[in-house]
C-alpha cells in the first residue's frame, strides 16, 4: 500500500499525493498516457527515487526503502521496460550479477545457478536456455529472463513497467500466460500500461493516473 506518495523534479511534479492498493495475489493495472506518473511512482517502490512525502505499507508494516536492495530484501522486484541484461552474457551469468555463489570459496558456482534457473524455468513455464547468449535471444525471452531474474532473488511483488511495448502480439499471449502462472503460484502483480485492451483481459484491479494524480480505481 502507498499513502500520499508525493515527487517533484524541477518544473515537474510527477506524483501528488497517490495512494495506491495492491491486495495479495492480484494483478493490478497502473493505467494512464505517457507521463502520467507511472514509472516514476513504481521506481519509488522500487528504491530507484526516493519520495518527497508518503509512506510504504508492505502487509500493513510501514517499511522505508532506500534502494532496490531494500526493495529486494522486501519481496519486491521489478522488470524494466527496457531490459537490464549485458548482451554478451549468458542468461546464467546475467542472473548471477551481485549474488555470485562460490563454491571451496574460491570459484562461481554458475551449476547451482544453472540448476536454480531451470527450475524456475520449469515451475513458471518460461522457457529459458540457462547457456544461451542474451544478445542472440529474441526480446520476448530476454523478458523472460528478466522475470527469472527477480524470481531468482525471491520475489513476491512483481512490477513489470510497460512489459507489452516491446512484443510481438503472440509473445503478449506468452507474457500472458506466465503472468497468470505467477499469480497461481502467489505472487502479487503491478502491470504498468497504457493499453486498455490489456487492462480489460487480465487485471483484477485498476488504479487510473492522470498528470502525476490517481483520477480513478476500479
Amino acid at each position: 500500500e502507498l499513502r500520499g506518495i508525493t515527487k517533484s523534479f524541477p518544473g515537474v511534479l510527477a506524483n501528488d499525493a497517490i495512494d495506491l492498493t495492491l491486495e495479495n495475489g492480484k494483478i493490478l493495472a497502473l493505467l494512464g498516457e505517457n507521463g502520467a506518473g507511472k514509472t516514476t511512482l513504481m521506481n519509488i517502490l522500487y528504491g530507484l527515487y526516493k519520495p518527497d512525502k508518503g509512506q510504504i505499507f508492505i502487509n500493513g508494516e510501514e517499511v522505508a526503502i532506500h534502494g532496490p536492495t531494500d526493495a529486494i530484501a522486501r519481496g519486491i522486484g521489478m522488470v524494466h521496460q527496457h531490459f537490464m541484461l549485458i548482451p554478451v552474457m549468458t542468461a546464467t551469468e546475467n542472473v548471477m550479477l551481485g549474488v555470485e555463489p562460490v563454491k571451496n570459496g574460491i570459484f562461481l558456482d554458475k551449476a547451482k545457478v544453472e540448476k536454480r534457473i531451470r527450475a524456475i524455468s520449469e515451475q513458471y513455464t518460461l522457457e529459458v536456455d540457462p547457456n544461451a547468449k542474451i544478445g542472440d535471444l529474441p526480446v520476448g525471452t530476454q523478458q523472460r529472463v528478466e522475470i527469472i531474474n527477480v524470481l531468482y532473488r525471491q520475489a513476491v511483488i512483481l512490477i513489470l513497467d510497460e512489459p507489452t511495448a516491446v512484443l510481438t502480439p503472440q509473445e503478449v499471449e506468452g507474457l500472458f500466460k506466465i503472468i497468470q502462472s505467477l499469480i497461481d503460484k502467489g505472487k502479487s502483480i503491478i502491470f504498468i500500461t497504457h493499453k486498455l485492451k490489456e487492462v480489460m483481459k487480465i487485471a483484477d484491479d485498476i488504479t487510473v493516473l492522470r498528470l502525476g494524480r490517481v483520477v480513478g480505481s476500479i
